[in-house]
């Protein structure tokens, strides 16, 4: 900006001498050192004014320095007479007194803590002598034998006259199908039918309920693809033992099933009671691992207790935990230490929902929805049924005349 400033002052001087020589008829020499007193009194000017304002501008940069220094000896001062407060302040004793009164509050908490224990306690042996005793979950190896004998079971699966209904599962509070449970039952001689705890062997027969269970896959896989295929896709829940786990042929076929149907497999759970699970056998939790890499859903039944490890559940491919409703309304604590409001949203965290089974009426629908659980299943909600005809296998013309 100041060079173009000079080269204006220059052009200026040219044209004072051009105006003295043609104008004014001065000389050469005249004109020349007119133009050279006119640029110097320019170029003065300019500097004067050049450094009048830099003047101007260090005087304002002093000052502001001056304010600026001003201010640090103000907060200087300042935090000299906090820290010569603090020189005079003795924070032992106040730090004992401190510590006395923490001392105090301590004891009176735990005072609180030990009273409102002994009322709780009170108030639940209260309760235990005013309702009835609580119904202890069945030992599976203490449980009668099923009224079916295993001989009769056998001949029975020979003449196929094992059926699969399905018994739905249902969500709250819409009350609508979420999936549903593929339930075997045996179809007697005069046309009754006979529910599983009455036939299926709970001691020994691991070759007839790995058969049962194989036909069941059977079944589940034609009535997901049939349903798919009709454009109204239907999640199944499958029974599961470890007669089938712990058998390599089993195994097998069952994953050759899953393979030639993969579509399929998101529809399909296989439900696996808990204290099978927990009895399983390290090879026996490879073929259900190996099950689940398959891209099916594992469902846990019989829940006794939720106090799991629901990490350890995911990475095996649990969906599912099942819970009686009976047991876990009237006793949550003895399931999980979580609010039973609590445990089925930190299931879900997981990726696990929390079902409860065995609904007998309108009040445990109302109190396990209370808690979180939306996915109910019961007699109050629907028993099992049989599979439309257009879904299942093809089966004997006198099994569809027993009803099925």
């Amino acid at each position: 900006m100041q060079a173009l400033v000079y080269v204006f002052i220059a052009l200026s001087a040219l044209g004072v001498a051009a105006a003295a020589y043609f104008g004014l008829t001065f000389t050469p020499i005249e004109a020349v050192t007119i133009a050279v007193a006119f640029g110097c009194l320019a170029v003065l000017l300019v500097e004067r004014q050049i450094r009048r304002r830099a003047e101007q501008r260090l005087e304002k940069a002093v000052e502001d320095l001056s304010r600026l220094l001003s201010t640090d000896a103000q907060a200087g001062s300042v935090l000299s007479q906090r820290v010569n407060a603090l020189t005079e302040v003795r924070p032992g004793p106040r730090l004992t007194a401190i510590e006395s009164d923490l001392a105090v509050l301590g004891a009176v908490v735990r005072q609180v803590t030990e009273t409102v224990a002994e009322l709780e306690e009170r108030r639940r042996i209260g309760d235990e002598e005013k309702s009835p005793p609580l119904p202890t979950e069945p030992d599976p190896d203490s449980m009668p034998e099923p009224v079916i004998p295993l001989e009769m079971l056998r001949q029975a699966v020979e003449d196929k006259r094992i059926v699969f209904h399905i018994e739905p599962i249902v969500t709250l509070p819409q009350r609508k199908p979420h999936s549903y449970d593929l339930v075997p039952r045996l179809v007697l001689e005069d046309g009754e039918l006979a529910d599983r705890p009455d036939f299926m062997p709970r001691h020994g027969g691991e070759d007839v309920v790995a058969r049962l269970e194989a036909d069941g896959v059977d079944e589940a896989v034609v009535i997901a693809r049939r349903s798919r295929t009709t454009g109204a896709p239907i999640t199944l829940h499958v029974p599961l033992s470890r007669a089938t786990l712990g058998s390599a042929k089993a195994v097998d076929l069952i994953l050759a099933a899953l393979d030639a149907n993969r579509a399929i497999a998101p529809s399909l759970l296989f439900v696996i009671a808990q204290n099978e699970f927990k009895a399983s056998s390290a090879k026996e939790r490879a073929s259900l691992a190996a099950i689940g890499k398959m891209g099916v859903g594992l469902s846990m039944s019989g829940a006794t207790s939720l106090r799991v490890d629901y990490a350890e559940l995911q990475g095996l491919g649990f969906k599912a935990l099942r819970v009686d409703a009976t047991r876990f309304l009237r006793s949550p604590e003895t399931f999980t230490d979580f609010h039973a409001q609590d445990i089925a949203s930190y299931g879900r965290r997981f990726g696990i929902d929390l079902v409860a089974t065995g609904i007998i009426d309108e009040q445990q629908l109302l109190q396990v929805f209370e808690d979180g659980v939306t996915l109910v299943q019961g007699p109050h909600i629907a028993g099992p049924g049989p599979v439309r005809p257009d879904l299942q296998l093809d089966r004997p013309a006198q099994i569809a005349r027993a009803g099925v």
